[in-house]
């Protein structure tokens, strides 16, 4: 019985799947709008700092407002059937007795953290709609997860989710892949902030710190490091390479510096400009007769192959993180405990001694991908970790931020988790 069916078969005996979604921004909200439409699964709480954003994203969710409450109608954690919660606490929202699934749509990895970490204690599965976080204690939470027997898990929709069911496919049917990654769809500018970036994201209806982050690259990078942490693909230089490239020469120009491409380590994760909103793999194979098959399929003349997937919808997606991780208890994609990848710090201008770092998507900072080995070697200060900390020295644009650097924020939790995974799964 696939997804729908077994979502119909939940809905007709009124058992419906049971969501908390944490953050009603632009990506919270339109996963609540889907879930809303969809059968053997609702919405019943919702929690964000701003309430007004709950109640707006309920409404275009085509959610009745009778329906919605606070947590002042509730008691002893449950709901009143058939009622929504909206609150500004997310901690209310999480330990509702009537949640099944916790979904983290903050982008914050401080809140991601205490909001995955308290999910897991209240024994309920985690979607993290936050890949920020994934990569700075997602050993840890899934660790943690299985301890608890719920399923720990990034979300669906997001470009490193698409690759990796390409990837799947590619490696289940015995395919060598040389490169997993996206496309990116801005230019890169490493210097963004989100004032320089002010006028396009009104356009665009988006957060300015969120556009920056895109703009900067910080996000490819954070993305591509969950793909390869969860696959063992690696960068194959720091940043990665991200050339141009169309659909129809992904494959000539990911392929070995030996055969003419621009990779000197097969078994990569990279961008490319020119292909977004997609994501592809390039793949290879030793076998004559599979070659001879994949020309006569119209797959191109070899002897590496791309596979493109031209979209991903994002939250829209994440549903299915959910369904599966009840239905199936399996996750989407999770780290492996060995990491192979780290999105690390670096300064995007000139930053004096006690200066305090504005964090991802800020004016201050930008993140860049290299291997974990490298990251570790040098001290670099993994990028989840540098919103709040306080410089010890002057750090010249260009550099990058070490552990050294920085004093972190009293009571810094995701400091406190970080150093937990660093200790447990020391290599």
């Amino acid at each position: 019985m696939n997804f729908s069916e077994r979502l119909q078969t939940l809905e007709r005996e009124q058992r419906p799947i049971r969501v908390a979604v944490i953050g009603a921004g632009q990506m919270g909200a339109g996963l609540v709008a889907q879930i809303e439409g969809m059968a053997g699964m609702c919405v019943v709480a919702l929690a964000d700092i701003a309430l007004p954003r709950c109640y707006a994203a309920y409404e275009a969710a085509g959610v009745d407002a009778a329906m919605v409450i606070t947590e002042s109608d509730i008691e002893r954690h449950m709901l009143p059937a058939g009622k929504r919660l909206v609150t500004a606490d997310w901690h209310v929202a999480v330990s509702l007795r009537d949640v099944d699934v916790v979904v983290d749509a903050t982008g914050i990895p401080l809140v991601g953290a205490r909001v995955a970490t308290h999910a897991i204690v209240a024994r309920k599965h985690v979607v993290m709609l936050n890949v920020e976080a994934d990569v700075t204690i997602g050993r840890l939470l899934r660790h943690w997860a299985e301890q608890a027997g719920v399923v720990y898990t990034a979300s669906a929709g997001d470009e490193y989710a698409a690759a990796k069911e390409l990837y799947d496919f590619a490696t289940a049917l015995g395919f060598r892949v040389i490169v997993a990654g996206k496309g990116k769809n801005n230019a890169l500018d490493r210097q963004a902030t989100p004032d320089s970036v002010a006028a396009l994201a009104a356009q665009k209806g988006m957060n300015p710190r969120m556009l920056a982050s895109f703009v900067d690259g910080t996000k490819t990078m954070v993305e591509m490091t969950a793909l390869a942490n969860a696959t063992g693909l690696v960068p194959d230089i720091p940043g990665m390479h991200g050339p141009m490239a169309t659909v129809s020469d992904l494959a000539e120009v990911f392929r070995p510096v030996a055969d003419g491409g621009i990779i000197e380590h097969p078994g990569a994760v990279d961008y490319a400009f020119g292909v977004a909103p997609g994501v592809f793999v390039v793949f290879t194979t030793d076998r004559p007769i599979v070659r001879e098959e994949l020309v006569y399929l119209g797959m191109g003349p070899g002897p590496y192959w791309a596979l493109y997937r031209p979209y991903h919808l994002a939250s829209l997606e994440t549903p299915l993180s959910v369904a599966r991780a009840v239905l199936y208890g399996e996750p989407t994609i999770v780290p492996r405990y060995q990491p192979v990848a780290e999105t690390v710090t670096v300064a995007k201008r000139d930053l004096p001694v006690g200066h305090q770092i504005d964090g991802i998507g800020g004016a201050d900072v930008f993140g860049l991908i290299e291997t974990a080995a490298a990251a570790r070697a040098a001290g670099h200060l993994p990028l989840g970790l540098c919103e709040g900390v306080t410089l010890r020295r002057d750090v010249a644009a260009g550099n990058y931020l070490t552990y050294a650097d920085v004093v972190p924020a009293p009571d810094d939790y995701i400091w406190h988790l970080r150093a937990i995974q660093d200790e447990l799964f020391a290599t």
